[in-house]
């Protein structure tokens, strides 16, 4: 900042405070009438500078939001034409695709409030008409608790708070009911699947993220109907899991929810882990649950101890031994890339800012991200891209927080490379190879209940949403928070 905005700061300050006297440096005395106004005409002509500069950066902003709700409408308006009432498109067959055989209406119940943010009424319109018709849990299907619990019941609680119709939340409440018989273990942690209409369970193998990624959305049932039963469940989950912990504060990435055992002890941020971290620090933000925000502290201190790895000067997130901390592995990937918007969201910008450069080191090698990489070479270890949303939540959560322009013009490079390898005719495909730039038959829920959403809300109006009244669960559904 220059000299001369600072005096003016300064003695703007000073009038602003009541007092006659400014530093003694820039004293009203030591002044004349003439530099006065000269200041005041050059300290106006910055500001008219400073403001121009700022109204036109949020100007392209709001080009690049409507370019991104543009490209959203192309994949939801294929999705409507070769995969309406279906889970999800496969935007290279141009075929529909379902989870289990018959459809839970993944896709509508995902996008639905990403539909309503971006103000597209009618496509909203008809996407929860079609739910509210067809929509049904009466199915003699295993479900996969995890996945069912943040889409659709996220999705479902989501769209209820935007709309308040009420049929959503019975539909929430029906689903959550479906899903309790999973936490009937002999150690109150989950098991992997359910069956909906038989509330039969199976597979005891699971892992952190499975266990631990419930309580937003069964917590927030549990407000909205007034039933603490969800609430008691999940919150049970999250600590049983918490408590075998390792002596060093570590958890491991397979436990069996039967035994209370750990089956691996690999410990990491990414997936089958990441999720687990994000909800306990969530659980203290969207419940005030001073449990939550216990468990987060003694768990963050030892990832940032044992799990953060310093390379060529660069911060990432590696393996270790649960156990005994002893680092592993040097894999970081498009999943590990959510864990800057945590570390912004839990106060640690500083490390949030390097750890999100790494990640963008990793989106630049190819232009698209690789599922997982060798930090420490440089080289790919899966060189998938499943349109991913982590990176670019992390970069609207650290420009909500520092408001540096250079979180958008990243979001800007990511979402130019995103539109031109992995646009088709039919919405938005997968790649299999990120080197390549080979396409792959998919384009999951995820990418219109996340990645487009984070994209758009990076370069919308703040005002599209109130970022501090809400907590976004792992689907990127905001739950907004209710006494």
């Amino acid at each position: 900042m220059s000299k001369l905005v600072v005096m003016s700061y300064r003695l703007i300050a000073a009038g602003r405070r009541g007092s006659r006297r400014v530093p003694a440096n820039y004293s009203l005395a030591a002044c004349d009438s003439q530099k006065l106004a000269r200041w005041t005409v050059a300290v106006a002509t910055v500001c008219a500078s400073i403001g121009c500069h700022q109204s036109r950066d949020e100007a392209h902003a709001r080009e690049v939001a409507t370019r991104v709700r543009s490209e959203f409408l192309h994949a939801w308006t294929n999705y409507e034409k070769y995969a309406w009432g279906h889970d999800a498109l496969k935007p290279l067959s141009k075929t529909p695709h379902d989870w289990y055989g018959q459809s839970l209406l993944m896709t509508p119940v995902d996008a639905l409030d990403t539909l309503i943010l971006m103000k597209l009424d009618e496509e909203a319109a008809k996407a929860k008409e079609l739910i509210l018709k067809d929509l049904s849990f009466d199915r003699d299907v295993y479900v996969k608790n995890f996945e069912i619990t943040i889409r659709l019941l996220g999705g479902l609680l989501s769209s209820y708070q935007l709309t308040n119709d009420k049929r959503l939340l019975d539909l929430a409440e029906d689903l959550g009911n479906r899903l309790l018989p999973v936490f009937n273990s002999p150690t109150g942690l989950p098991y992997v699947y359910v069956n909906l209409k038989t509330g039969q369970v199976r597979d005891a193998k699971t892992n952190p993220a499975e266990t631990g990624t419930l309580l937003l959305e069964f917590g927030t049932l549990s407000k909205l109907t007034g039933k603490s039963i969800y609430y008691e469940k999940a919150k049970r989950a999250l600590m049983e899991t918490l408590k075998r912990r390792s002596a060093i504060g570590l958890v491991g990435s397979t436990i069996d929810v039967e035994t209370g055992a750990w089956v691996d002890a690999d410990s990491h941020i990414s997936g089958g882990i990441d999720s687990y971290y994000e909800y306990l620090w969530k659980c203290w933000l969207l419940f005030g649950d001073k449990d939550c925000q216990e468990m987060w502290q003694a768990s963050i201190s030892a990832v940032n101890r044992y799990l953060a790895d310093e390379v060529r000067g660069e911060l990432w997130y590696g393996h270790a031994d649960m156990n005994t901390g002893r680092l592993t592995a040097s894999q970081y990937g498009a999943l590990d890339a959510f864990f800057p918007a945590l570390l912004a969201h839990s106060g640690d910008v500083a490390r949030a800012r390097r750890l999100q450069d790494s990640s963008f080191k990793m989106w630049n090698m190819h232009e698209i991200e690789p599922e997982i990489i060798d930090y420490k070479t440089m080289q790919i270890v899966d060189n998938g891209y499943h349109l991913r949303p982590e990176i670019v939540e992390s970069t609207y959560y650290l420009h909500h927080f520092t408001h540096d322009p250079q979180y958008r013009k990243m979001g800007e490079k990511i979402f130019h490379n995103f539109v031109k390898y992995c646009r088709v005719d039919s919405g938005y495909a997968a790649l299999q190879d990120v080197v390549t730039k080979e396409k792959r038959d998919e384009m999951e829920s995820f990418v219109l209940a996340e990645t487009f959403k984070y994209f758009y809300l990076l370069f919308a109006s703040p005002d599209t949403l109130d970022f501090d009244k809400v907590v976004f669960n792992t689907e990127a559904h905001p739950l907004r928070r209710t006494d």
